[in-house]
């Protein structure tokens, strides 16, 4: 019997990749042994550089034209695939000869949570819990960064990792307020000793600057430091997260950490972190009402760190 061959098309945006990330797993339950062929965009590629079952990863640039989806084609038409997923519903599944095509369309949007809409899709019969499939190369990349900082002076206490960048319009909350929750979580009692971790991309480094002058001696640097895995990596050393509803926000959250996510004028009730250990701090908490992401005061964000910490990082915290 020949090894069966699975396309899965997935996002060119991190967050949206991590929330169907389960369907990796699923899978290889669906068809045990698969080799599976991931296409997506180039940013959240390392997360399948060592996910199971995938031996090929497509690169798929945008380009004029839908230049992208020409190029993807020719790529994969001459494989006669056992499975197609598409995550964007492109027309490129009906244009390829496979078994059996999974295609995402607007009426999969029932008002469900992310994930559940993407586990329906495959035929679950349960949600499938979204993962970041981190390796050895990327713990390094992390630790390389990190455990020099350590030694540095900023001392071995838990780390708080901060995401303060979003690349949507409405969604980051303003930078001076990640330097002010930082002072106000270094005057807390509950933060003594705990070090404050900024993460991003090369790009990110303008609203994480606030805060990294706030922490002063006790910031540590993760901005531009790697790839999205090695993010991954240095959020998952970390005791708690709190960012602005990105694609690390995501990630946090598929990796256990403790998460706290900010939200504007966004639908958090839809989109916020997936797992029993996520919160959420909106501008406006009433689902359905929108609000300014401006309108999220230091107060609000600094009650709900609090709150995560309470329940999850304290001494005990968890414990029945």
């Amino acid at each position: 019997m020949s090894t069966p061959k699975v396309l899965f098309v997935s996002s060119n945006r991190i967050g949206d990749c991590v929330i169907s990330s389960g369907v990796i797993r699923e899978i290889g339950r669906q068809l045990p042994g698969a080799r599976i062929t991931v296409a997506c965009g180039r940013p959240p590629a390392p997360f399948f550089r060592s996910a199971p079952g995938v031996d090929r990863i497509i690169i798929l640039d945008k380009k004029k034209l839908a230049g992208h989806w020409f190029g993807l084609w020719g790529q994969t038409v001459g494989t006669r695939w056992d499975l197609v997923i598409d995550i964007r519903g492109s027309a490129l599944a009906w244009l390829l000869p496979a078994r059996r095509r999974v295609v995402y369309s607007r009426k999969w949007e029932t008002g469900l949570r992310k994930v559940e809409m993407v586990s329906r899709l495959m035929g679950a019969d349960r949600p499938l819990d979204p993962e970041i499939f981190v390796d050895d190369r990327a713990r390094a990349e992390a630790a390389a960064v990190i455990d020099p900082q350590l030694a540095g002076g900023a001392g071995r206490g838990p780390i708080l990792a901060l995401a303060p960048i979003a690349h949507q319009p409405g969604k980051s909350w303003p930078a001076d307020r990640w330097g002010a929750l930082v002072e106000r979580l270094k005057a807390e009692p509950r933060f003594d000793g705990w070090r404050f971790m900024p993460v991003g991309g090369p790009g990110d480094r303008p609203p994480a600057t606030p805060a990294l002058e706030a922490a002063g001696p006790r910031g540590m640097d993760f901005v531009g430091k790697g790839d999205i895995l090695a993010s991954a990596a240095a959020i998952d050393r970390a005791a708690l997260f709190v960012g602005n509803d990105s694609g690390l926000m995501h990630v946090s959250a598929a990796l256990g950490r403790p998460t706290l996510g900010l939200f504007g004028p966004t639908e958090w009730w839809l989109y916020g972190p997936w797992g029993p250990r996520t919160r959420t701090a909106a501008s406006n908490e009433t689902r359905g009402q929108f609000a300014p992401i401006e309108d999220l005061t230091v107060d609000h964000v600094f009650d709900a760190v609090v709150a995560l910490h309470d329940a999850y990082a304290a001494p005990g915290a968890g414990k029945p």
